[in-house]
């Protein structure tokens, strides 16, 4: 089992950055793949950005390239997102996930584990 809780979301007007973290526990993610996914109101929760705990591979939506980074600290077992020049159509819930000894995807459904998300708000 392995247990997600993220933080740092919060309101932030456009043009802003936020970092959101998110720690790991329960078991080792040395083979894992670590994602974020986001849900606005009234839209279908889609794929941020992932990243390979072992490798350090990474991918994003096309929607966030250049303006997101997403990294991992193995002493802190954490993975962040970095978010850079935030637009009011990045307001959703985020939310990371944990899939085991898959290459990167952005199907959910190749994602065991999952944390219960923070909101992060973008005002214009």
């Amino acid at each position: 089992q392995v247990y997600l809780a993220e933080s740092g979301g919060g309101l932030v007007q456009a043009g802003g950055s936020l970092r959101l973290s998110c720690a790991a526990s329960g078991r080792s993610i040395s083979r894992y793949v670590l994602g974020w996914f986001r849900q606005a109101p009234g839209k279908e929760r889609e794929f941020v950005a992932a990243i390979a705990w072992s490798g350090g591979n990474t991918y994003y939506a096309d929607s966030v390239k250049g303006r997101f980074t997403i990294s991992g600290d193995n002493a802190k077992n954490t993975v962040y997102l970095q978010m850079n020049s935030l637009k009011p159509e990045d307001t959703a819930v985020y939310a990371c996930a944990a899939g085991w000894n898959v290459r990167i995807t952005t199907t959910q459904g190749s994602y065991d584990y999952w944390g219960q998300g923070t909101q992060v708000t973008v005002s214009s």
